[in-house]
């Protein structure tokens, strides 16, 4: 097991692409079937017209519930209704941090850059990246962290357990690409939206190919920095 020194390996850095679902989403492609819209207005009425590229006035319209009722039911915020309410908006208020961070997550410096290879978890904007040193490798990614009482614990760890096709006994699910780096919390892919409330039950759910790619680019031995607070915890 590695367990120390600096180790570069090659990596791909990877922006923002495919890191959101466009705005305009045709309402046939949503992965269930739309309840009823409705016609009340939302605390968050204003943002959510604002991000989902609609007329800023504040008052509910067809089209608006619409469009963020598409929004609902892409990312498995129930209930599906194009209410602009408080989970609603802050998904979208997520989204605008992950986009602002752009290809310089670290810029604040809170991710450490003295220990080579890191993967490094923000859980304030949900992004993931791995970086070597200060420079970029991979990502940032979206992520989906633990929920409200699961929450993925934060602080200075190592990948210490890799299964390529591991089976939680406590959940009775599968954790494809899963590396252990906090007791039973772990990188791994599922097959939901990162941003499907209100979240994992402690490990840092990531879209298969962002897994696969944290798979072959880190080793046991390498370190992981976790830190900040998951919107609504």
């Amino acid at each position: 097991m590695y367990v120390g020194g600096i180790r570069r390996r090659a990596g791909v850095a990877l922006g923002l692409t495919g890191l959101v679902v466009p705005l305009t989403v045709a309402l046939g492609a949503a992965p269930a079937q739309a309840a009823a819209c409705t016609t009340s207005t939302g605390p968050y009425q204003k943002q959510v017209e604002k991000f989902m590229g609609r007329p800023v006035d504040g008052k509910q319209s067809p089209a608006d519930c619409k469009a963020t009722q598409t929004f609902q039911r892409w990312h498995g915020i129930t209930p599906s209704v194009g209410y602009a309410g408080e989970v609603t908006w802050r998904t979208m208020n997520t989204i605008l941090q992950q986009r602002a961070a752009g290809k310089n997550p670290n810029a604040a410096g809170t991710c450490p850059t003295n220990k080579g290879r890191i993967a490094c978890v923000d859980l304030t904007r949900q992004l993931s990246w791995i970086q070597d040193g200060a420079k970029l490798a991979y990502g940032p990614v979206p992520v989906r962290t633990g929920r409200d009482g699961d929450e993925t614990r934060t602080g200075a760890r190592k990948i210490y357990h890799r299964n390529i096709d591991h089976w939680s006994t406590l959940y009775q699910v599968r954790m494809p690409y899963a590396q252990f780096f906090d007791g039973g919390q772990a990188f791994h892919s599922v097959g939901k939206s990162m941003y499907n409330p209100p979240g994992s039950r402690g490990c840092v759910n990531m879209r298969e190919p962002d897994a696969k790619a944290y798979w072959n680019m880190l080793r046991n031995g390498d370190d992981v920095f976790v830190y900040g607070r998951k919107p609504g915890t």
